[in-house]
């Protein structure tokens, strides 16, 4: 008997008693029951509700470096059991090539978000965005802006065709942010999701309540958001627009993105030419986009568009790789490079797309709308009635301009060739689509290349050059990354999942704080000029992280500059500038006064000032940042340095962590020399002798 696929809801898992009603879930290559979906009887509200407490609570407990953590350690558990997703993986149709973009893929943004969230953000639970904006002339009124997380929960709704990688593209940043994922998988695919989740509970490494599943539909669910939750839609652009225009999301507060499908191009320049790098690139990677995963990507090339003379070229190729590359079957046979569709049901609303598409003026050119024969998982071949196999298609437009090749999509290993005559014509076909997600350029000519993606950048997410100089390094037309932006404008959503940090602090509210450099302190974890600073007599630098306070600081003994210091530095170095070494010409320099110090002099002896010699809890001075010189120095003048702990920042994971000191040179009239931040590693403990561990 074939089971309900279940849910995990309020920290449990739950199937339905006895629905009325369930959708069926078969296997994309031999039409088997895979298993029954219905959520009838799942209490949505409480599963919402959960987040919003439960998983708040346990997630606003963690720093942003403690997520992170977890987020590696997610990434662990699911390779440690991977060999499980790719089994399931294959059932819904995938490659071995395909489950390895889905699942290994979505692996990778784990390890990815980790990584930067530790590298990226505080270690703490606001995250600061931008520099202090002075509100008075003696700097007791400052303002920041501050980013901090959104109360709700964040609701994914997610497409079929990347389960795995899907969901994690998207809870890995709410998750980082402190904000707790809901996920709605797509129902032809959502028993992979389902074993991913899985995977994770059983982990027991999930902060409670951070994690949910919904396996089936969520008729009512706008109806139980509000002001605070968020929703990461990804699924077609009519879809997306229905579900915008919900009072929730329009009048209610509850945010909405979306990425959508779009009909993303890939133009051939007119130097790439048959025979070139160029030219074999664009005919390869064009394959590769409408065989991997049977060409059910929102990022996958639905126009190929080729100046005029090079189009039987394109097609002659494409046929050519296609014959020699693409083998069409069950993923579980051997040597199978393209499986079939999600489903019966999507293999019949891409044909009839594609019916749509020759109505339109299309005509194929390679492949064919029969029933392919497929190599069946015993390794014969034959007809599969049961599968959801379509051949790759290539239809031609005469009619560049036809609004059906610029608006119609067959979700499937479905691409339609247009020609063009000049680069402005390139261009504006690209524009066509409405927004995409990703438009690549294959040409060698840097002149053409800027041309192109200047006029296109506004209509795409995403671009990709390509080259002879990045074809074997470059990670593809169809490949979003974790550290760029995946989304686009117009058809494609207008949402921007993905982009690094960027990702994060859409789970979150900037807020511009007003207060005085005490309070902003207080709120932030940073230290702001005009706040209480301490010297207790005990050098900072003796302090291990335990003992070291924000506003902890050195005050140095002052240093009289001499010409000879400055002649000495400047032979020394080979530093012999003209404002160091020749009197009238410096005098003539509207920024001095005569003769003067080197900057990186002042910064050199103020560590000579400030810094503590001895073996103790500071393990390294590893960075200078933000340096300014203000003030400029002449012999005679001298100078002096404060030196305050701006801010401290554990490392989860080692036994030192990374202070940030707010340096500060001045001069014998207390004017403003140079500032900069100083960055030193910092052990946690001291040892019982005071010196490092």
């Amino acid at each position: 008997m074939t089971e309900y696929l279940p849910s995990y809801v309020q920290g449990a898992w739950w199937t339905p008693s006895s629905p009325t009603r369930s959708a069926e879930v078969r296997d994309a290559s031999t039409g088997d029951v895979v298993t029954l979906v219905s959520t009838e009887g799942l209490d949505l509200a409480g599963a919402l509700e959960h987040a919003r407490t439960v998983g708040q609570r346990s997630l606003g407990a963690l720093t942003f470096h403690q997520r992170g953590v977890l987020l590696k350690q997610f990434a662990l558990a699911l390779t440690a059991r991977k060999d499980e997703l790719y089994a399931l993986s294959a059932r819904t149709g995938a490659t071995k090539n395909d489950s390895w973009v889905d699942i290994d893929g979505g692996i990778g943004v784990l390890f990815s978000y980790s990584g930067k969230g530790r590298r990226e953000l505080p270690n703490s639970r606001v995250h600061v965005d931008g520099p202090v904006e002075p509100l008075s002339k003696d700097g007791s009124f400052l303002g920041r802006h501050v980013y901090t997380t959104l109360p709700g929960v964040a609701v994914q709704i997610n497409a079929f065709n990347f389960p795995v990688w899907g969901s994690l593209e998207k809870f890995a940043p709410a998750f980082l942010a402190g904000m707790p994922t809901l996920v709605k998988p797509a129902t032809p695919t959502g028993y992979l999701a389902e074993a991913m989740v899985r995977i994770l509970v059983e982990s027991g490494l999930l902060p409670e309540g951070s994690l949910q599943l919904v396996s089936g539909s969520v008729p009512d669910l706008f109806e139980h958001l509000r002001l605070g939750d968020i929703v990461g839609f990804t699924g077609s652009a009519s879809t997306a627009e229905s579900l915008k225009a919900h009072p929730a999301v329009q009048t209610g507060g509850v945010r909405f993105t979306a990425e959508t499908d779009s009909i993303n191009a890939s133009v051939l320049g007119t130097d790439a030419v048959e025979g070139t790098p160029e030219f074999d690139a664009y005919v390869r990677q064009l394959v590769t986009e409408m065989t991997t995963k049977a060409g059910q990507k929102c990022t996958a090339i639905r126009r190929a568009i080729v100046p005029t003379g090079s189009a039987d070229a394109v097609i002659s190729a494409v046929q050519a790789r296609i014959a020699d590359k693409t083998v069409l079957g069950d993923p579980r046979a051997e040597g199978v490079t393209m499986g079939p569709l999600a489903s019966t049901a999507q293999r019949d609303e891409v044909l009839r797309q594609v019916g749509r598409l020759q109505t339109a003026g299309g005509r194929i050119v390679v492949g064919t709308t029969d029933a392919p024969e497929v190599r069946l998982s015993d390794g014969s071949t034959g007809l599969s009635p049961d599968g959801a196999f379509v051949s790759p298609l290539l239809l031609r437009f005469d009619d560049a301009q036809s609004e059906a090749a610029h608006s119609i999509e067959a979700f499937g290993p479905v691409s339609s060739l247009l020609t063009y005559d000049t680069t402005a014509d390139a261009a504006a076909l690209v524009a066509r689509g409405g927004g995409s997600l990703v438009t690549s350029i294959a040409t060698h000519d840097p002149a053409q290349a800027v041309e192109l993606a200047t006029r296109i950048a506004p209509f795409n997410g995403r671009m990709l050059l390509l080259d002879r100089d990045d074809a074997r390094s470059s990670t593809g037309h169809g490949s979003p990354l974790p550290n760029l932006v995946h989304g686009g404008p117009g058809r494609a959503g207008g949402g921007e999942e993905l982009g690094g940090i960027r990702a994060v602090l859409h789970h979150m509210q900037r807020t511009a704080v007003q207060g005085s450099p005490e309070m902003l302190t207080a709120l932030t974890g940073v230290w702001h000029a005009g706040a209480a600073a301490h010297s207790d007599g005990r050098h900072p630098f003796r302090k291990s992280l335990a003992e070291l306070r924000i506003g902890d600081q050195i005050v140095s003994a002052s240093r009289e500059v001499t010409l000879a210091d400055i002649e000495t530095f400047a032979h020394f170095t080979g530093d012999t500038f003209y404002a160091h070494m020749d009197e009238a010409a410096a005098a003539a320099n509207p920024f001095f006064p005569g003769r003067v110090a080197h900057g990186y002099l002042l910064v050199s002896w103020a560590a000579g000032l400030f810094v503590d010699p001895e073996p103790g809890p500071v393990l390294a001075n590893y960075g200078l940042e933000n340096l300014r010189f203000i003030t400029p120095v002449s012999p005679g003048d001298t100078i002096r340095v404060e030196l305050t702990a701006k801010q401290i920042t554990p490392r989860e994971t080692d036994e030192y962590g990374e202070v940030r000191w707010d340096a500060v040179i001045r001069n014998q009239s207390e004017e403003l020399v140079a500032t900069y931040d100083v960055l030193t590693l910092v052990n946690k403990q001291q040892t019982p002798e005071g010196v490092a561990a």
